[in-house]
């Protein structure tokens, strides 16, 4: 088996502005006047979710307790963007509903060509994520579940890429392979947890020395020199 790793928001899909523009649909929607844009959240959502400490496992806990923990991280967010206190809390409660929106992701347009050439070409797909407890829905909206053997996310597993367990527990639903490659869109989450366990990785999306590709078209000529 030749298997491939990938990662998923960045890599094969993405959602418009993140998490602060999720936070910043949320306020358009009930206060347009006050025209907060994801650049006045940003600064305030670089702490609190569980990937921001992944040295350390998690508790898996469920949906509901997963969602709990970042509450007090949007509402701390609103009221530092000026919002009123009671308003802040309000709104930080319909951010989960909002971030879960489909209108508001996209899957890059050579995302699914890309994974069928692999597949053709002999490649077993596995998708490794650091994500909310309700990625499946987000996957299956997107069409893009099939090419994937298994699909391995932290809300599920507690361990946050790059923790090598996130990267083990790959294998231990797969099996050993022949050869494995990991694919991703962030330099410290995915190749430098990669190689942590002695994958080779790629890095895309990005411009990086080591193996770059700017699109996921370069992927299968990049792999074909690894």
């Amino acid at each position: 088996m030749r298997l491939l790793v990938w990662d998923f928001d960045g890599t094969l899909a993405f959602r418009s502005g993140l998490w602060s523009g999720t936070l910043a649909a949320v306020a358009a929607r009930h206060r347009p006047d006050l025209s907060l844009e994801a650049a006045h959240f940003r600064p305030f959502l670089s702490a609190g979710f569980r990937w921001h400490a992944p040295e350390r496992p998690h508790p898996v806990r469920g949906s509901a307790a997963w969602w709990s923990e970042l509450h007090p991280v949007f509402e701390w967010a609103y009221r530092e963007a000026g919002v009123h206190p009671a308003d802040a809390r309000a709104w930080a409660a319909e951010v989960r509903a909002e971030y879960l929106n489909l209108e508001s992701w996209t899957a890059f347009a050579d995302a699914d060509p890309v994974l069928r050439q692999l597949s053709d070409a002999g490649w077993t797909h596995a998708l490794l994520t650091n994500h909310v407890p309700e990625f499946g829905v987000l996957l299956d909206g997107l069409g893009l579940r099939s090419p994937f053997t298994v699909v391995v996310n932290s809300a599920d597993t507690g361990f946050e890429k790059p923790h090598p367990e996130a990267f083990r527990e790959v294998l231990r639903r797969v099996g050993v392979p022949e050869r494995v490659c990991m694919i991703g869109d962030s330099p410290d989450a995915d190749v430098r947890g990669a190689q942590g366990v002695g994958w080779p990785a790629v890095l895309v999306h990005r411009e990086w020395a080591g193996c770059p590709a700017r699109q996921l078209t370069d992927v299968p000529g990049l792999l074909e020199r690894l």
